[in-house]
C-alpha cells in the first residue's frame, strides 16, 4: 500500500508526543526532587551518545531514528528539567485558574527563550538553502536568494533530525505560550482560535503529501513537522477541556498509556524489519 509507510511513520512520531509528556511526569514523581535532576542530565547524555551514533552512520534509516530519539531524549532531559529547576529553585508558582494548575512553572519561564530561538531562527533563513519547504518558500516569496554560506554545509541526517525536532518544538511551544498569556491573547482569544484550526489545517495538507512518501527514513523527518504542527490542536483542545489529557496523569491512566507504548514499540520494530526486508530482497536479486 502506497500510503502504507506515511500513515507509519506518522502514527509513530505522533505517540511521540504523550510518551514524552507522561515519561517527564513520571521521572518527577519515581525519582523525587532529590534524584530526577541527576536522571534527566543522564537521559541527556544517553541522547547524545545516540546522536553520535547516528552522526558517524551510513544507514539513512538509522540515523535518521537515532536523531528522533537523541532529540526527544536532549529536550526532555537537557531542556525541560533545565526550566523545571530552576522554576523550583527560584520559587515561580504555576497559574491558576478555578484552583487548577493551567500552566507549571518551567513553561511560564520558558517564553523568556525567545531571544535564542530568534537567533536560531536568523541562522535558518540567512544561510544556505536549507531542507525546510516553509523556509524556502517564505525567501521564494520575499524573492530573498542572497544568501550567506556558513560552513560546515554538509548535511547529516542525525544532526538535521534533531535540529529539525529541536526547532520545531521549542517554536511551538512558544507559540502557545504566548497565546495562552492572558498579557497577550488568552486561551479563548481569536488568535488562538486561528492557531488552533490554522495548525489542524496546514497539518492535514502536510499529511496529504507525508501518505505519498514510500521511503521511512524521509517519511520520519517528515513525519516530525507534521505531528508537531498537529499536536498544537491537541494540546489547544487539551487546554479547552474538549478531553481528558491523559499523558498528564500516566499513573492514573497506565493501561491507556502502556497500549499506545506497546503500539508505538510494535510499528517501530515493523518499520524497521520491514526496512531490512527489502533490503535483504534487493541483494538477492
Amino acid at each position: 500500500m502506497k500510503s502504507l509507510t506515511g500513515i507509519t511513520a506518522f502514527i509513530i512520531v505522533l505517540f511521540t508526543m504523550p510518551l514524552g509528556h507522561a515519561a517527564m511526569i513520571l521521572m518527577e514523581k519515581g525519582f523525587g526532587h532529590e534524584h530526577v535532576y541527576l536522571a534527566a542530565i543522564i537521559l541527556g547524555f544517553i541522547g547524545l551518545i545516540m546522536l553520535v551514533i547516528g552522526v558517524v552512520s551510513s544507514n539513512e534509516t538509522k540515523a535518521t531514528f537515532l536523531g528522533l530519539f537523541a532529540g526527544l531524549f536532549i529536550w526532555t532531559g537537557w531542556i525541560e528539567f533545565a526550566f523545571v529547576y530552576y522554576a523550583n529553585r527560584y520559587g515561580v508558582e504555576p497559574l491558576m485558574v478555578n484552583g487548577e494548575v493551567v500552566t507549571k512553572p518551567e513553561y511560564l519561564i520558558l517564553p523568556s527563550s525567545v531571544g535564542f530561538w530568534a537567533i536560531l531562527m536568523i541562522y535558518y533563513f540567512l544561510g544556505s538553502k536549507t531542507g525546510c519547504q516553509f523556509f524556502n518558500w517564505f525567501k521564494e516569496k520575499l524573492k530573498y536568494t542572497q544568501t550567506v554560506e556558513l560552513k560546515p554545509s554538509s548535511r547529516n541526517i542525525a544532526m538535521t533530525t534533531l535540529m529539525e525536532l529541536t526547532a520545531l518544538l521549542w517554536t511551538f511551544y512558544l507559540v502557545l505560550l504566548f497565546v495562552y498569556d492572558d498579557q497577550f491573547f488568552g486561551d479563548r482569544h481569536i488568535i488562538t482560535y486561528i492557531v488552533a484550526f490554522g495548525s489542524l489545517f496546514w497539518s492535514i495538507y502536510l499529511f496529504r503529501k507525508l501518505i505519498k512518501i514510500q521511503k521511512m527514513a524521509y517519511a520520519i523527518r517528515y513525519a516530525i513537522p507534521t505531528v508537531i504542527i498537529f499536536w498544537n490542536f491537541v494540546e489547544i483542545l487539551g487546554r479547552w477541556d474538549f478531553f481528558k489529557e491523559i499523558w498528564v496523569e500516566p499513573q492514573e491512566y497506565w493501561l491507556e498509556m502502556l497500549i499506545i507504548a506497546l503500539v508505538f514499540l510494535a510499528l517501530l520494530v515493523i518499520s524497521l524489519m520491514e526496512r531490512k526486508k527489502k533490503k535483504q530482497d534487493l541483494g538477492n536479486q
